[in-house]
């Protein structure tokens, strides 16, 4: 097992998901590939993680925040939006909380087609808005949550004129299941455990069958455990109900009703995993604890395997997955799905406080505490 602790960086950035995995996805040689270079995102051994879970165990961080929109959702619509032009679509369309927007609206772009995104009124991350607005997509804010707003592109999607781009495309979870492709190729295998965020639940269902796959095809040995976190607000996997009115600061995961929850369901069984919750205050936490700790700045939402982590090493705690269980020694990959500046509004405060002092170095001094 390699125990060092240096940065992984993949030597494929750029050349796309689809030229690197092709013989993995549902492309052909007609197909148009429309492809900003998304992928390749670097695997960052974390040292103080690490150091927390203990027992000589490794904590892996793959930081999608770096694809070209700055979330995961760049891998599967590399592939959803090719698709859309190869059967001549002239338009795509998608509900979102805020990533699949500036996707869809980015790769429509790169395509030269329209596209169209419903999403709920003053629900949205600032960043991920401008990016809609910035990549040309027509905008359409409802009064509703992220539910009401996939039920009506569902609707919409049964007409001729758009392509859905959301998860329930069964071409948006084939691209990114390249993640996990990309973890066994780095790691030479697959790890033993894998966190991740759970919102509409595509993420981990496209994990779980990208570790098949590879393992299937003789390029791992293993599949690990898959653990997603939801938000305690808007949790009705952990649940098992639907939650009406999904409340959370983690606006990428402030979904009631996961398009993907029998697949995700699947997946956590299938891979012995589990499924369990974080507070807002604990996920705050964690990306506040990741900047500072690591120099790693993601999204809300993205550190709810990192707060989730935390809390599996605290069996005090009963969470539904204890790290105790696992041997020493083993590998531990969380995914941290979108950069941090895609949600400024909750470090704006921070922000607001700073205050000039005077032009002389013992002021500065002063102000930085020494």
């Amino acid at each position: 097992m390699n125990t060092s602790q240096e940065i992984q960086v993949t030597p494929h950035r750029g050349r796309g998901v689809i030229a690197r995995y092709r013989e993995f996805l549902p492309v052909s040689d007609s197909t148009p590939i429309v492809s900003l270079g998304e992928g390749g995102t670097p695997l960052i051994s974390s040292p103080r993680l690490s150091a927390i879970v203990g027992r000589g165990c490794e904590v892996h961080l793959k930081y999608e925040g770096l694809n070209p929109t700055c979330s995961f959702k760049d891998r599967g619509m590399t592939v959803a939006v090719s698709k859309a032009v190869e059967g001549g679509t002239l338009a795509v369309i998608c509900a979102s909380t805020g990533n699949t927007s500036a996707s869809a609206a980015a790769y429509a772009a790169r395509a030269g087609i329209r596209c169209a995104v419903v999403l709920p009124a003053g629900k949205i991350a600032s960043g991920k808005l401008l990016q809609a607005f910035a990549y040309g997509a027509k905008v359409v804010a409802i009064e509703g949550n992220f539910d009401d707003a996939l039920r009506i592109v569902r609707r919409l999607g049964a007409r001729d004129d758009f392509a859905i781009v959301n998860s329930i495309n069964p071409d948006r979870i084939a691209g990114q299941k390249t993640a996990a492709f990309e973890i066994v190729d780095d790691l030479g295998d697959a790890p033993d455990l894998h966190l991740l965020p759970l919102g509409n639940a595509g993420n981990i269902s496209a994990y779980w069958a990208g570790y098949r796959e590879y393992r299937d095809a003789g390029n791992s040995t293993r599949s690990p455990a898959m653990i997603g976190f939801e938000a305690a607000g808007a949790a009705p996997m952990f649940h098992g109900r639907v939650v009406e009115n999904p409340e959370t600061i983690a606006s990428a995961i402030r979904i009631g009703n996961p398009a993907s929850w029998e697949t995700a369901d699947r997946a956590v069984r299938d891979s012995h995993g589990a499924i369990d919750i974080v507070t807002d205050d604990e996920i705050l936490a964690a990306q506040q604890w990741l900047a500072t700790q690591e120099g790693i700045f993601v999204e809300p939402a993205s550190a709810a395997p990192i707060a989730g982590l935390f809390k599996c090493c605290e069996p005090a705690r009963s969470p539904a997955y204890s790290f105790a269980q696992i041997p020493e020694g083993s590998r531990i990959v969380c995914t941290v799905t979108g950069h941090g500046l895609k949600d400024p509004e909750v470090m704006m405060d921070r922000v607001m406080k700073l205050t000039a002092v005077a032009p002389n170095e013992e002021a500065v001094l002063r102000a930085i505490g020494f």
